[in-house]
């Protein structure tokens, strides 16, 4: 057996040994994910898959999704073309559908995608089309730090899109994350890719700035329980890991991880403010930067203005224990699982022992 019957077969395991059309009838209904190709999404179909959920897929470009198939047996998964900007797409992809789930998101701009148009704009008009086909289990993916009064545009559009979303569809439930991590995460893998050739990192604000880490699989749990249970309509939970972090005590933490020693230098926020700016727009408007053949750029104008907040869950707020999730994984237990293959001298030697 080659690896890719060995992975069918695995899973395959998740769902009985019946006829395809019985086993349709015997799930829960269909869940429409958009953003379901991304990073989050992935865990998410798997886990909406092992709760019973059969998933479609919405995204832009299907040829990106292909492995999310893996996510359940055949027959459980679809995936579908869809812009979250085009009525039409989105009434196509939420045909059938018992619940949506909205991942889609973007930390900067790039060509068409800008936060207007994507988070605040691209939610409403799911929202609007989900309350027209009388889809009442609606959860919008926003995050900490969302706030309509916000000087970033990321985190005001994010709140912009919850107050849409809430109009059109009150029962909608609203998740708020603070930095989700994960082997594919942008966060811890960032700071250790930049380990490799930087001498040192930059610790904007003083790095005094706290976040609470929570893991992909916590947050995909998260978004199931609130698919499936009728108690967390209408509401809204802030989900951080087990414990906050200053943006040193991170940097300790991967550098730990990777075996690498480097600086720490503060840079003020008022001069990495026009350091983002100038990285984004180099990203956004010069070749091959906005190709896309360099990856995201360091840091963001946008980002900076972030960073000026706390990122960790608010005193009062409904929280992961609420929904029923606990024993959330730490970055101790997940992350050296992955963050190993920045090491000079591979996964089990050490720098000392060589």
């Amino acid at each position: 057996m080659d690896m890719s019957e060995a992975v069918w077969s695995k899973a395959a395991t998740l769902i009985p040994a019946l006829p395809a059309d019985e086993k349709r009838d015997m799930t829960k209904g269909l869940v429409t994910i958009f953003g379901g190709s991304g990073f989050i999404g992935r865990y998410a179909a798997r886990t909406l898959v092992e709760k019973g959920y059969r998933v479609r897929v919405a995204c832009r470009h299907v040829n990106t999704a292909a492995d999310v198939r893996l996510a359940g047996a055949p027959g459980w998964v679809d995936i579908v073309q869809a812009n979250i900007r085009n009525r039409e797409s989105i009434e196509r992809a939420l045909d059938g559908a018992v619940a949506v789930v909205n991942l889609v998101g973007i930390l900067f701009e790039s060509g068409k995608q800008n936060f207007d148009s994507t988070q605040r704009d691209g939610a409403t008009l799911l929202a609007e089309v989900a309350a027209e086909k009388g889809i009442k289990t609606f959860v919008q993916v926003s995050a900490i730090g969302a706030d309509a009064e916000s000087k970033s545009d990321y985190g005001r559009t994010k709140a912009e899109a919850e107050a849409a979303v809430r109009a059109a569809v009150p029962t909608a439930t609203i998740l708020r994350p603070s930095v989700v991590f994960g082997p594919e995460d942008g966060f811890l893998n960032k700071f250790a890719q930049m380990t490799r050739f930087a001498p040192a990192l930059p610790a904007i604000g003083g790095g005094k700035t706290r976040v609470q880490p929570i893991y992909a699989g916590d947050v995909a749990e998260a978004i199931a329980l609130a698919v499936d249970l009728e108690g967390a309509a209408g509401k809204t939970y802030e989900l951080g890991g087990p414990r906050a972090y200053t943006f040193i005590e991170i940097y300790d933490f991967i550098l730990q991880q990777v075996d690498r020693r480097r600086f720490k230098i503060s840079l003020p926020f008022f001069l990495a403010r026009p350091i983002g700016y100038i990285a984004a727009a180099v990203w956004r408007y010069v070749p091959p930067f906005s190709w896309g053949m360099l990856g995201e750029p360091p840091i963001t104008g946008d980002q900076v203005l972030m960073l000026k907040s706390d990122n960790v869950v608010a005193d009062g707020a409904l929280t992961a224990n609420d929904l029923g999730l606990t024993n959330l994984e730490t970055i101790e237990s997940i992350a050296p699982t992955y963050l190993w293959r920045f090491r000079p001298y591979g996964e089990f030697n050490r720098a000392a022992d060589a």
